[in-house]
């Protein structure tokens, strides 16, 4: 840039031009050292995505495929990699991204649902609030279903409520399978017994297998196909009213089971984070344009062929609700009648 001064001017005049073309020289300095937009961020960079559980559960298996995909949609083509953080039902997961996690975009954390009801419903014990973190979408809802296992497992809603015990297995109190298992005991009353601090579902399918456990409350997807094949896994009921291909028809849904208005209030709010089932979040202070190129990867991903085939192979389903939604979703939840939280909360007891 040129600055130039007529030799008519005043001196005045021709300070003031000096201090204008000292300053323009400065900015235009200052912005040929800053990259030309946030696209070039992610190039030469390493995306991590935080898993909140252990591997070999549904949470790892999804995230392992997204990873192998969404780098090819974000501009500069950034390295992905996967790292698993178990802990308290995935609240760990979700807390690194307030304490030590990089806060500039490198960084996505997936977890369990179940932190959704339970921030909302004991905001004193988790300490997050879940509206604050940036939404990078979801990839489906959790299909939520309980099971029996083995030939003298509980195969119906009848069976279950008349035996004397139905045991569940469970990360911690706010994981989703806790949650829902929690649910048939405080609003129908089933005899279910809950034992927590199993890492991740691929360790309770070792408990369920061993005999330790009676069946599951968790998502469809995450039941081995063999287990429903040959006549292992026993679906009877399930918590979300659409159905999924691999639910069973003999699952009934919960609702039909509700017979008064407190009893469907409850279901409403404890099912309601199930439209969450695999999120994708990251701190609150990444800068909003590198955001912006998250979501948009993140729904690129979603569509892409590679992606959707290899989900489909392991039988977990893609129905995508992008991050503006999901946040309105949450939005929703959040401001629920204060007597319906009130009653939810002896789910945690």
């Amino acid at each position: 840039m040129r600055c130039r001064r007529s030799s008519a001017v005043t001196a005045g005049t021709a300070v003031r031009d000096s201090v204008f073309c000292f300053l323009s020289a400065v900015l235009l300095s200052v912005i040929a050292t800053q990259p030309a937009s946030a696209q070039d961020f992610y190039k030469g960079k390493t995306l991590t995505i935080v898993v909140g559980s252990t591997p070999g559960g549904g949470f790892d298996a999804v995230a392992r495929r997204a990873a192998a995909r969404i780098g090819d949609h974000i501009p500069g083509n950034p390295t992905v990699i996967v790292r698993n953080m178990p802990g308290a039902g995935s609240l760990t997961s979700v807390r690194y991204l307030d304490t030590s996690a990089p806060k500039d975009g490198t960084t996505i954390t997936t977890f369990n649902p179940g932190l959704i009801t339970q921030a909302i419903v004991q905001p004193e014990k988790v300490g997050l609030d879940l509206t604050k973190f940036g939404w990078v979408g979801v990839v489906s809802p959790e299909f939520l279903v309980c099971y029996g296992f083995g030939p003298k497992g509980v195969k119906t809603w009848h069976d279950m409520m008349s035996r004397k015990e139905f045991i569940l297995g469970a990360t911690a109190r706010g994981a989703g399978n806790y949650i829902t298992g929690a649910a048939l005991r405080v609003v129908f009353q089933a005899p279910v017994k809950m034992i927590i601090g199993f890492p991740g579902s691929a360790d309770r399918r070792i408990a369920i297998e061993r005999g330790e456990l009676d069946g599951d409350c968790s998502a469809i997807d995450i039941i081995p196909a063999d287990w429903q094949r040959d006549g292992n896994a026993h679906v009877f009921v399930r918590f979300t009213e659409a159905l999924s291909p691999r639910v069973p028809d003999s699952a009934s849904y919960v609702g039909k089971f509700a017979k008064t208005e407190e009893q469907r209030e409850l279901l409403d709010l404890i099912t309601a984070s199930d439209k969450l089932g695999r999120p994708f979040i990251v701190s609150k202070d990444v800068p909003a344009d590198r955001l912006a190129i998250l979501r948009r990867a993140f729904e690129e991903t979603m569509k892409d062929e590679s992606f959707c085939a290899d989900m489909a192979k392991q039988h977990l389903p893609v129905v995508p609700l992008s991050g503006t939604a999901a946040g309105e979703v949450l939005a929703k939840l959040s401001n629920l009648p204060p007597v319906t939280v009130a009653r939810a909360r002896k789910i945690y007891e």
